[in-house]
């Protein structure tokens, strides 16, 4: 099912061959569980209910992917990688340069990013709007492979967490728990670990790897957007020994739930639950092992576009649209259960990501 061209240039075949699952008339019931395979090669159980929403959104992808063509057909060939306006002030300064197509492509690109990205220009986009591509850009064409020669053989707490990690990662799937997937994805995490030695490594950060792996074209690029997502979008000091940055995530969102939902900030302090007993997780795994991944990578795509307010926004909106059933749990246990009840079958993104939900 997996075809690489060589153990750094990973190809999925099945992202373009799975066809939609469409049910027997013998199996229309909501409560008949069934088995399919996502578009990134993830065994997900659902309801039939579930897989015809995820068609339905699988559909709208494919017109999204109708509107990305015309859009490149208007205004030529990966007018999404040309320069962005990273605020309002700079789009002001560059208007009198005659750069108001900038502006507009950036208003444009924001609107068609928050709509999804299509699965075939994820890696491209992902890689310029990031700024992976000019982090790449800052050191030897060979830094990477230099790295991962260097580091060979080498054992530090560092490699030996990994290890250990590294059949947990994923178990089950096609391509990440087999014998290459194990050592494609040890030498991003292990050259990372050397690379930034204050971040080492951090549980949880096999999830974000292994994710970005399945969706970036070469193994160099899946470690490029590791390190831009820790050095320039993501919080600082999330990762490293103290989870600092991590514990400031998660005052923010406690604040932010009691701002924004005060019932149940109420109701869960009553309850003596905290927030971090399920937010941890969904920040330093960036929501890819709790989310189906079709849909965690729609956050993703907003994430590296637009930055790291987004995850307060969507783990905002997971317990907005439960707030009723919340409300009416008596302990923290059943808080848990709706909660992972929730995210697993999250398959429409949409129910995330609007407007409303994540702009200030």
């Amino acid at each position: 099912m997996f075809g690489t061209q060589s153990t750094r240039d990973i190809s999925f075949e099945f992202q373009s061959q799975i066809p939609n699952w469409r049910p027997s008339i013998y199996t229309r019931r909501a409560n008949i569980t069934v088995k399919f395979q996502d578009l990134y090669g993830f065994t997900v159980e659902g309801n039939v209910d579930d897989v015809n929403v995820l068609n339905e959104v699988r559909e709208k992808v494919r017109q999204q992917g109708r509107v990305w063509w015309a859009l490149e057909a208007n205004k030529g060939a990966n007018w999404y990688l040309q320069p962005q306006i990273s605020s309002i002030s700079e789009g002001i300064a560059l208007k009198s340069s005659l750069k108001l197509s900038a502006l507009t492509n950036t208003i444009t690109l924001k609107r068609l990013i928050r709509k999804g990205i299509p699965p075939v220009l994820r890696p491209k986009v992902w890689f310029s709007l990031s700024g992976a591509a000019k982090k790449r850009s800052t050191v030897p064409e060979s830094y990477y492979n230099d790295l991962t020669k260097a580091v060979e053989g080498k054992v530090t707490a560092a490699t030996r967490q990994i290890d250990h990690d590294l059949p947990r990662t994923f178990p089950g799937h096609p391509w990440l728990d087999t014998p290459e997937g194990h050592a494609t994805l040890r030498r991003v995490l292990v050259g990372y670990s050397f690379r930034d030695s204050d971040v080492g490594y951090c549980q949880g950060l096999n999830y974000v790897a292994a994710l970005l792996l399945l969706v970036m074209k070469t193994e160099e690029d899946a470690f490029w957007m590791l390190a831009v997502l820790l050095e320039n979008v993501l919080v600082s000091d999330c990762y490293t020994n103290n989870l600092s940055g991590c514990h400031v995530e998660q005052r923010v969102f406690k604040d932010l739930l009691a701002k924004k939902c005060p019932r149940i900030a109420a109701h869960l302090e009553a309850l003596e639950f905290d927030v971090s007993l399920v937010a941890t997780e969904w920040f330093l795994c960036l929501f890819s092992k709790s989310l189906p991944s079709e849909t965690a990578l729609r956050v993703w795509d907003v994430l590296f576009n637009e930055g790291a307010k987004v995850l307060f926004h969507v783990a905002l909106a997971i317990f907005k649209m439960k707030e009723e059933e919340l409300l009416l749990a008596h302990q923290v246990g059943d808080v848990i259960n709706i909660l992972q009840k929730t995210t697993h079958h999250l398959f429409d993104p949409e129910e995330l990501l609007t407007v409303r939900k994540i702009s200030h």
